[in-house]
C-alpha cells in the first residue's frame, strides 16, 4: 500500500486531500482484508497499471476506493428498549377481554364481570360492517401493487448503477474515443435514464429526491448593496447547471436597474458587474470543487 501511494503522489500534487482520503479508506477496511493475499493481489494488479499508464492514475486510485469502501467495518449497535418503555404485564394481571386487570371495588365486586356482561348483552355487528372489509383488502392490493413498482425501480436502478461503473472502468482507445456511440455517451443516456427514475422512485415513497450534495446547496449573494440587483443574480447562479459570463451578470443589472428604476449609469454597472463576476465565479468553483472532494470515490 506505501508503494501504490508512492505511485500516486507525482499525478495527485495539485489535490493534495486525495491521499489522505486514500489512507482513511484503507484504516476503515476489515484489518482481516487488508492482510489477505486477495488485497495484496489487487494492489499488485493496480500497481502494475499504475506503472505502465500514468495518465489514469484518478481511475485504479477510484478503483481501489470502492475495493476498501466494500470492505469497510460497519459498526452495529445492539438495540436497547428506550429508558422508562411500560412493561407488558403478565397473563394474571389481564382480564378475559384481554385488557389490564383493575383493581376491585370498595364492595368487593370486579369490574371485569362487568365488562363481559356488556359485551353479551352488545347486539351483533350489522351485515353493513361486514361489508367495509373488502375495501381494506382492496386499499391493501393497491398498496401492493405500488410495492411491487418500487421494488421494480429499485432493480433498475441497481442494473443501470452496475452498467454505468463498468462503463467507467473500461479502458478505451482513440477510436472508442471518437465513435458516435463512444462509451462517455452511452453512460451519459444511462445517468439521465438513471436519474428520471430516481424522481419517479422519490414519488412513489413521498420523499424529497435532494441527495445533500455540495451542488444542491442555495448560494446566497449579497455582493452588492442593491438587494434587487442581489436578487436577480442570486436566482441566476442558482439554477441547474449555472456557470454565468460576465454579459449574463451584466444583462441581470441592466433588468434589475431598469424595473426597479435603480437609476444606474452605465459605467457603474459595468462595475457591479465585473466585481459580482468575480465573486460569483469563486463562489461556484469552490462548490464544485467541494463536490468533487466529498464524493472522490462514488461512480455516480
Amino acid at each position: 500500500f506505501p508503494q501504490f501511494l508512492s505511485a500516486c503522489a507525482p499525478a495527485t500534487r495539485e489535490h493534495p486531500e486525495v491521499l489522505p482520503f486514500l489512507r482513511a479508506r484503507h484504516a476503515r477496511a476489515r484489518p482481516e482484508f487488508r492482510g489477505s493475499a486477495e488485497f495484496r493481489n489487487i494492489l499488485g494488479r493496480l500497481l502494475r497499471r499504475l506503472r505502465s499508464r500514468r495518465s489514469k492514475t484518478f481511475v485504479y486510485i477510484n478503483e481501489l476506493c470502492t475495493v476498501l469502501k466494500a470492505r469497510a467495518l460497519r459498526r452495529r449497535l445492539p438495540l436497547l428498549p428506550p429508558p422508562g418503555a411500560p412493561r407488558d404485564p403478565g397473563p394474571d394481571s389481564r382480564c378475559p377481554n384481554g385488557h389490564s386487570r383493575p383493581s376491585r371495588r370498595a364492595d368487593g365486586s370486579s369490574p371485569c364481570a362487568d365488562a363481559s356482561s356488556r359485551a353479551s348483552s352488545r347486539p351483533p355487528p350489522a351485515a353493513g360492517a361486514s361489508s367495509a372489509r373488502p375495501d381494506s383488502s382492496s386499499r391493501g392490493g393497491s398498496s401492493g401493487g405500488s410495492r411491487r413498482q418500487i421494488r421494480h425501480l429499485e432493480h433498475l436502478l441497481r442494473v443501470y448503477a452496475g452498467e454505468i461503473r463498468r462503463l467507467q472502468e473500461r479502458e478505451l482507445d482513440f477510436q472508442e474515443l471518437d465513435s458516435a456511440d463512444s462509451p462517455y455517451l452511452q453512460e451519459g443516456r444511462l445517468k439521465r435514464r438513471m436519474m428520471r427514475i430516481f424522481r419517479r422512485l422519490c414519488q412513489l415513497k413521498e420523499c424529497s429526491s435532494l441527495t445533500g450534495r455540495v451542488l444542491e446547496q442555495r448560494i446566497r449573494f449579497r455582493g452588492t448593496r442593491y438587494p434587487e440587483v442581489n436578487r436577480r443574480v442570486e436566482r441566476l447562479i442558482n439554477r441547474p447547471d449555472a456557470f454565468p459570463d460576465y454579459s449574463d451578470i451584466l444583462r441581470e443589472i441592466r433588468a434589475a436597474s431598469q424595473r426597479h428604476r435603480l437609476g444606474l449609469a452605465r459605467r457603474h454597472m459595468e462595475g457591479l458587474a465585473q466585481e459580482a463576476f468575480r465573486e460569483v465565479g469563486n463562489r461556484l468553483q469552490e462548490r464544485r470543487h467541494l463536490d468533487l472532494v466529498y464524493n472522490f470515490g462514488s461512480h455516480l
